[in-house]
């Protein structure tokens, strides 16, 4: 699997964020502590999105993050209030390439999946059927997440809510290809929503920002909280809100 994190709050730097915690998303790519079978090392590439001067830029590459030479200065030069990030472990028969690493993105919206859709592609064909037969031939790569995002880009941009087109999305993957593994982060630089569905998410609140990640970044720092399995997370720098995603559920 892989692992991804986000965060709304005050401009900080890319670095602070990714390079520089104990157990920062650089460190999870190579040493992770929670893969739930999906994989040892996330070495398939990553990709980082952010906001500047509120526009989006995204910068993603097919090599491991601890093989980009320029990262870390890059990181320690560039700041913002809204940053999404991910590191990659590609499932076993799906293309290692660069287009294939999240952030994926349309508009002002970047997107990530940790997980996999189980008995891709077969089980999902009927999804992918839904779509307009452009909407398929314009995915950033064949691979299980850019369908899972092009699913929830249709619904965007149908005008259906945020929180609602991943929530639906989310459900209806995992009753056509059951035991799947959806965690997904969607920001559009205001607003973050993040799901938890048979994989690890914790959350990290302070004053005045928000910190998704798939691990804590210091493991001992108390103000990490796991967000529970099966769960919808909608959040702004300010608020957040957590709501079951499958009945019964608390």
């Amino acid at each position: 699997m892989c692992r991804h994190l986000a965060y709304l709050g005050p401009p900080v730097s890319l670095a602070l964020l990714l390079l520089d915690p104990p157990h920062s998303l650089y460190r999870q790519s190579w040493a992770p502590a929670d893969m739930r079978g999906g994989g040892s090392v996330n070495a398939d590439g990553f990709g980082i999105g952010w906001y500047a001067e509120g526009e989006p830029v995204r910068y993603r590459r097919s090599v491991p993050i601890w093989a980009d030479e320029n990262l870390p200065g890059l990181a320690r030069s560039i700041q913002s209030g809204v940053v999404l990030a991910a590191v990659r472990n590609g499932t076993v028969g799906m293309p290692l390439m660069e287009s294939a690493a999240a952030p994926f993105q349309h508009g002002r919206w970047f997107f990530s999946h940790n997980g996999r859709i189980n008995g891709w592609p077969a089980s999902v064909a009927k999804l992918a059927e839904t779509l307009p037969v452009t909407d398929l031939m314009t995915m950033d790569a064949p691979v299980d997440s850019a369908l899972l995002w092009a699913l929830i880009v249709r619904k965007l941009d149908d005008g259906v809510p945020a929180a609602e087109a991943v929530a639906d999305v989310v459900r209806e993957v995992a009753a056509a290809a059951p035991d799947s593994r959806l965690n997904v982060l969607l920001t559009d630089g205001e607003q973050l929503v993040a799901t938890t569905w048979t994989h690890s998410l914790w959350m990290r609140r302070t004053g005045d920002s928000l910190t998704v990640s798939s691990e804590p970044w210091a493991p001992d720092d108390p103000d990490w909280h796991e967000v529970p399995d099966h769960t919808l997370l909608t959040a702004t720098r300010f608020s957040c809100a957590t709501t079951p995603l499958m009945e019964g559920r608390q």
